[in-house]
């Protein structure tokens, strides 16, 4: 099929790209002594996830229990379910475990693990936990220094219902990092902290066998992994203008891309009305406090190619205005209604969380459609 017999608007992955970064992540983490266990939190695709568990990765990271579900259902059964379980999923987690999946819970904090605990053992099962570990602020997690840190272990440790594994952190900070020295710094501060956290659970006689760290920027810049047993970043995948940003990737390393139709001239504003609005693209703007701002998207040719400074300016639900980064009006008559362009995605996660399937292209064509698991 030809991109031209696409219904816009619709999401295309360069496999070619996608291969290349998988590649050089997994090139870098073997160099860097862990284990890769890759994100699918972007991908929420099998086809993908089996791409990038080819080589020394044998388990996967994901961000929902549907997730859990899919993969285990597509084969894949060692699963970090990388956000704090809420009591009420215990039930669903407990009923994959019957089923073989081995999978490994996250929590913060010490009402959260005997709420595990508890309902582990009235279901007799035995919940496999990380704790999370809070490396840089940003988001949830316990400081690798706080006495919870013992608490916590010690009541899973205990417990009939759970299990210890060890420690995990996400450095989400380095998405703002400024310059690729603070993304360095960053990668030894997720690292220090999280092995600092697991030798604090074995000094008190407890088991931390796992210290999984890992995002994109981090994993791309860290000068060593010293202490550490595994990386998750996730995005590297298919990279995206966030990425770029931070110099962590090539424009043309971003393997999305959301194929659109021109419907309409804005002739006011010297602006292209497109059908891809919000609710193809996100309303992210991840590159606003960057040194380029890309505005909804980059906006490129229908070979990928960008098209000098064309950036999607603004969204309303299915209609986005492409214009110039500067403001000033463009020749809209170069680009007659039905004019197809591919727009590059700020954040992929966002982007591609609005679209079922991949149009999978192979030098310019399109041959195959792979499906996504969206939803929770």
């Amino acid at each position: 099929m030809q991109l031209g017999e696409l219904t816009t608007p619709c999401l295309l992955l360069d496999r070619a790209k996608l291969e290349r970064n998988l590649s050089r992540m997994r090139a870098r983490l073997k160099r860097l002594g862990v284990t890769p266990r890759p994100h699918l939190k972007t991908a929420k695709c099998v086809e993908v996830a089996r791409l990038a568990l080819d080589g020394d990765a044998t388990g996967i990271t994901v961000s929902t229990l549907g997730e859990v579900q899919y993969f285990f259902a597509h084969g894949i059964a060692d699963i970090v379910y990388a956000v704090g379980i809420a009591p009420g999923k215990l039930d669903g987690a407990a009923a994959l475990i019957r089923r073989g999946a081995k999978l490994t819970l996250i929590l913060d904090s010490a009402v959260a693990a005997q709420a595990v605990a508890e309902r582990g053992a009235g279901l007799g099962v035995k919940f496999p936990v990380l704790i999370e570990i809070d490396s840089d602020g940003a988001r949830a997690g316990i400081a690798p220094d706080a006495s919870a840190l013992l608490d916590i272990g010690k009541l899973l440790n205990d417990s009939d219902g759970a299990e210890l594994r060890g420690v995990l952190t996400h450095a989400g900070a380095s998405y703002h990092c400024k310059g690729i020295a603070a993304i360095r710094a960053m990668a030894e501060q997720e690292r220090r902290c999280a092995v600092n956290a697991a030798k604090a659970l074995r000094a008190a006689g407890l088991p931390a066998p796992v210290v999984s760290v890992g995002s994109t920027p981090t994993m791309t810049f860290a000068e060593h992994l010293d202490g550490v047993t595994e990386a998750r970043p996730g995005v590297y995948m298919f990279h995206d203008l966030v990425m770029a940003g931070l110099g962590v990737c090539e424009i043309d390393d971003i393997a999305l891309s959301v194929l659109t139709s021109v419907i309409g001239h804005h002739a006011r504003t010297g602006q292209l009305i497109v059908d891809a609005g919000w609710m193809a693209l996100s309303r992210d703007q991840g590159t606003s406090e960057q040194s380029v701002n890309q505005g909804y998207g980059l906006v490129c040719d229908l070979n990928g190619r960008p098209l000098g400074d064309l950036i999607v300016r603004a969204t309303n639900q299915e209609h986005g205005l492409i214009g110039r980064r500067d403001g000033q009006p463009l020749h809209v008559g170069r680009y007659p209604v039905g004019t197809r362009l591919r727009i590059l995605p700020i954040h992929a996660c966002a982007t591609a969380a609005a679209h079922a399937a991949y149009e999978v292209i192979e030098e310019g064509e399109v041959n195959a459609r792979w499906s996504r698991c969206n939803g929770w």
